[in-house]
């Protein structure tokens, strides 16, 4: 019986990426190939790659000359294969740059990596970049039950893709098409399997969520609202997420979900990338900063315990000092418990990278530090409010300790707590003791958990609604997110 073949993925970038590397992985099980965690152990490695900041693009460059010189030190050919927005963006010229590339796949075409791997193997150099007829989540083997069970509680689910919205420093309509939602029957099978599996919370995602419309069984468009109460309704599943958002498509029906429905976590990731009205017009964003703060208000007075995260970039071209300081004033009206920050990076292609007026590298430097000093002080308020607070956290994997395990809050912290191996998957009630830079330590309750059972409202509702707002001054990781 010949060994099988081992697969190494790494995915740059966002949420997104995550999944697709998952289903890349559940299609390639299929064919005979295991998961490693060693890129010089590996017969074929997919670098699943982000295209959205000229950083996020270099580091996949950078990447490939590692594989290049680990294959002249081991004097072996490992299958190397770009996928991901990268690949589509830039597609044979990755094979013309680097040379140990052999495959180049687009997000739109990984259903297909059986057929285009055999290809490669017959010749290097295969680009795969089309947007194809078919619905690839269509062609997508699932995840069998041990698979889903080894990644832990939670999950993502794409929902929808593309962006119709063309922002002007954006190169996602371009990499990933035209705004497309799964039907909601589809979505639902998903998540049963995901549940039945173990998981006990999933997060809804898509370039733009809140824009989905998908078909239910009678062929009538669904927006999100409805599909997260569809969600939310399966047995098992506890909580539901989603993300990422824009502010045009959040609509009164989403909002009111947030107060119907107890699964929804109370924390929403609403980029707004300025503050200055001058800017988002030049951005394209087509919402301006009242609008911004009517939805927070609204969001806010539809569920007390609400935090929010968003997204800002700063130094875009023509950005004055004013405009910064409109952008800092909204940080500090609204409050933020998480945040991810950077500085303009021109894509070739968008509208953006042609203006005039691009801003020099010190000045947004200087705002960028600026900017996440405040975004750090509201990070570091808002977790000091939750000292002293009871939540339920979800206990995912274990800590760094013996006997610890760690859960995350319903506002994303990363919790550390003392408990049985055998409590992972579950939830439980904690007590916040200590509050540390990346984590809380917490005190379960009672040693009681609960097996994916939704908590009554007033249990979810623990802690005044004044402390959570008063740590909505806050921030988070403003890295790039790398999976």
């Amino acid at each position: 019986m010949s060994e099988p073949r081992k697969l190494y993925v790494k995915s740059f970038g966002c949420q997104m990426n995550v999944y697709d590397a998952q289903r890349m992985t559940d299609t390639l099980a299929r064919e005979g190939y295991v998961e490693t965690d060693r890129p010089d152990d590996a017969d074929l490695v997919i670098l699943n790659t982000c295209h959205i900041r000229e950083k996020a693009a270099e580091k996949v460059y950078s990447e490939l000359g590692r594989l290049r010189k680990q294959q002249e030190e081991q004097g072996r050919k490992t299958m190397v294969a770009v996928a991901g927005c990268v690949a589509q963006a830039e597609g044979s010229e990755i094979i013309k740059r680097a040379r140990v590339v052999d495959l180049v796949v687009g997000p739109q075409s990984y259903h297909r990596l059986p057929e285009l791997i055999a290809s490669a193997e017959q010749r290097r150099g295969v680009v795969e970049t089309e947007f194809p007829v078919e619905e690839k989540f269509d062609h997508l083997p699932p995840p069998t039950p041990a698979a889903i069970a080894k990644r832990g509680p939670t999950a993502f689910v794409t929902v929808q893709e593309g962006c119709d919205k063309f922002c002007t420093f954006c190169v996602v309509p371009y990499t990933r098409g035209a705004e497309f939602s799964r039907p909601v029957d589809k979505v639902l099978d998903e998540v049963k399997r995901l549940a039945d599996a173990g998981v006990r919370e999933v997060t809804l995602i898509g370039q733009n969520v809140n824009a989905y419309h998908g078909l239910d069984a009678h062929g009538r468009p669904a927006g999100l609202a409805e599909l997260v109460r569809r969600v939310a309704a399966i047995g098992g599943i506890a909580r539901v997420r989603y993300t990422t958002s824009h502010p045009r498509d959040m609509d009164e029906g989403l909002i009111a979900a947030h107060r119907e429905i107890p699964a929804m976590m109370p924390y929403l990731h609403l980029p707004v990338q300025s503050g200055s009205n001058r800017i988002l017009a030049a951005m394209n964003r087509k919402h301006d900063r009242e609008l911004y703060f009517e939805l927070v208000a609204k969001v806010r007075a539809a569920r007390p315990d609400i935090a929010f995260s968003s997204d800002f970039i700063v130094g875009f071209p023509g950005e004055t000092d004013e405009d910064f300081a409109d952008t800092m004033d909204l940080v500090e009206k609204v409050g933020f418990a998480g945040a991810f920050s950077f500085k303009y990076s021109p894509r070739p292609g968008t509208p953006a990278a042609g203006e005039e007026d691009q801003l020099p590298e010190a000045v947004k430097n200087e705002r960028l530090y600026a900017l996440q000093a405040l975004l750090d002080r509201q990070k570091a308020a808002f977790d000091e409010a939750c000292r002293g607070r009871r939540f339920d956290i979800l206990l995912e994997k274990p800590g760094r300790l013996p006997g610890q395990l760690i859960g995350r809050s319903p506002y994303l912290q990363s919790v550390v707590v003392v408990a049985p191996p055998a409590a992972l998957g579950t939830l439980a009630t904690v007590e916040v003791r200590e509050v540390s830079t990346k984590s809380l330590s917490a005190e379960i309750l009672g040693g009681e958990f609960f097996h994916g059972d939704i908590l009554p409202r007033e249990r979810a509702y623990a802690g005044s609604a004044d402390s959570v707002r008063t740590g909505a001054a806050s921030s988070a990781p403003t890295q790039e997110v790398e999976a």
